[in-house]
């Protein structure tokens, strides 16, 4: 069976302020790519960065991504995006259910609809899941559990190979971060996931799934991470803005 290619994926946030500065490290990562042979690279901006023609892709693994999407596809929805219109900038992965949109108020129900959208437009969905804080009786894992089930709600199983599981512990996260989670750790919680996929969907399915690690996430740990930790790929967050960061863990990736 052939190994799956590596995926890193560089989610920018509401960053940089302008359309120069993202054109700028854009094309850094870029010009990388154009060398790479067995890694998946995911450009993730801002969405009114997205249209840009500055922004396009060309190259062989080398894709472009959102970060959100409104499950309808289109109506009365001041300030939402419909995926059509994101294919039709050709997006090709979305990011669903990342814990920063969880945190303003979007519930495991939103999640499971965008998801389902997201796999009807095309779109390969990065379904990011993740406990909020960790305690010493394993109560989190339930919360987890729950937290998968809840967002995979109505997904068949023969749509499952267009989703990519995105752990990201919350605790993990951002500039105020406890820290990375331990890879040793990490192999354990993939585990627990395989095996909650496990009983929803049958044993295939479960260990034919794809699965990413985001917090904390640098040039520094990304080896560890990818080698240790029973995952396939990176969700990278603020070092994606270091286009000398991202490029390295891209490189890491590339040479496992």
């Amino acid at each position: 069976m052939m190994k799956p290619r590596p995926l890193i994926i560089g989610n920018w946030k509401m960053n940089p302020r302008t359309i120069s500065e993202a054109r700028k490290l854009f094309d850094m990562v870029k010009k990388e790519a154009e060398s790479l042979r067995k890694t998946d690279i995911v450009m993730c901006p801002p969405s009114v960065f997205i249209g840009d023609p500055a922004l396009c892709i060309s190259e062989r693994g080398f894709f472009l991504g959102a970060q959100n999407m409104f499950f309808e596809e289109d109506g009365a929805y001041t300030g939402e995006i419909s995926g059509s219109m994101l294919k039709s900038l050709s997006v090709k992965y979305l990011i669903v259910g990342h814990s920063e949109r969880r945190a303003m108020g979007e519930s495991d129900e939103i999640v499971s609809k965008k998801v389902l959208s997201g796999i009807k437009t095309g779109f390969t969905v990065i379904l990011c899941v993740g406990e909020k804080e960790r305690d010493h009786e394993s109560a989190y894992l339930q919360t987890l559990k729950e937290q998968i089930i809840a967002s995979l709600y109505g997904v068949p199983k023969k749509s499952l190979g267009k989703i990519v599981i995105a752990y990201e512990p919350i605790w993990a996260i951002g500039e105020k971060a406890k820290g990375a989670i331990d890879p040793g750790m990490l192999l354990e919680i993939i585990i627990f996931i395989r095996k909650v996929l496990n009983d929803i969907y049958g044993q295939t399915v479960a260990h034919s799934m794809r699965f990413l690690y985001g917090g904390s996430v640098d040039e520094k740990n990304a080896a560890d991470f990818l080698t240790e930790g029973g995952v396939m790929g990176l969700l990278v967050g603020r070092a994606s803005l270091s286009a000398k960061k991202f490029i390295e863990i891209i490189k890491i990736a590339e040479n496992i």
